[in-house]
């Protein structure tokens, strides 16, 4: 995940230090909140943005579905602050949040007197398009996450997105909020279930199971393999 305050050079111009800081820091705290709230770890702050990781070094199966309820929720915090720092320094806050999902190498790097955590290659790289690619206020997604939040996550579909550094455009996905889905079983049924085959039997046992149960007479259904 990448994540920065949009314009923030033209926000923070002609201002002193201090009240940049005033300006910056809050909308970075409200960030880091965001992923520390779905247990990911941010690993570099930059300036006006973060870069966070979900999955390493904490291991989560459903770690691009927390990295989008992470976005969504730093987009609302955001939006929570905007009336306040419009009111104190006349600004008007939004940020953009890019996604992307993948195989990445995560290595430590530093010396005795620094150490950062991070992780390398073109999954990060895609990722840190996607920011770039977002409008202020929007968080974007490449297919590679789409692919593990669809159901869980609603989003807007933008089409083939010509992407710099790369040959072919790229489809893009918009999230627009949480989807229906809560487990993987109604993430699937969505997308359509498999029909069993050669288990006209099984089934059978489990529908006669079914009816006893609604006619009051309890059950207890074992199914191994």
């Amino acid at each position: 995940m990448f994540a920065d305050l949009k314009g923030s050079m033209e926000l923070l111009a002609d201002r002193d230090p201090e009240e940049a800081r005033k300006i910056l820091d809050p909308v970075l705290t409200h960030m880091m909140d965001a992923v520390h709230r779905y247990e990911g770890t941010v690993n570099q702050v930059m300036g006006d943005g973060i870069m966070a990781l979900f999955g390493a070094p904490i291991a989560h199966e459903d770690h691009a579905v927390r990295a989008c309820y992470a976005a969504l929720r730093m987009q609302e915090l955001v939006n929570r602050h905007t009336e306040e720092a419009q009111r104190a320094h006349g600004v008007t806050v939004q940020i953009r949040v890019g996604l992307n999902s993948g195989e990445v190498v995560v290595r430590a790097i530093g010396n005795d007197l620094k150490t950062d955590y991070t992780a390398v290659g073109e999954t990060t790289h895609l990722a840190a398009r996607m920011e770039q690619l977002a409008h202020p206020g929007t968080v974007l997604i490449a297919p590679a996450t789409f692919d593990l939040v669809e159901g869980f996550i609603a989003v807007k579909p933008l089409g083939l997105v010509p992407v710099k550094g790369r040959g072919d455009p790229v489809e893009v996905y918009e999230v627009s909020g949480i989807g229906p889905a809560r487990t993987r079983l109604q993430a699937a049924a969505r997308r359509g279930l498999t029909r069993f085959v050669g288990r006209d039997a099984e089934i059978e046992v489990l529908r006669r199971s079914l009816e006893r149960a609604g006619a009051g007479h309890g059950q207890v259904v074992a199914i191994v393999g």
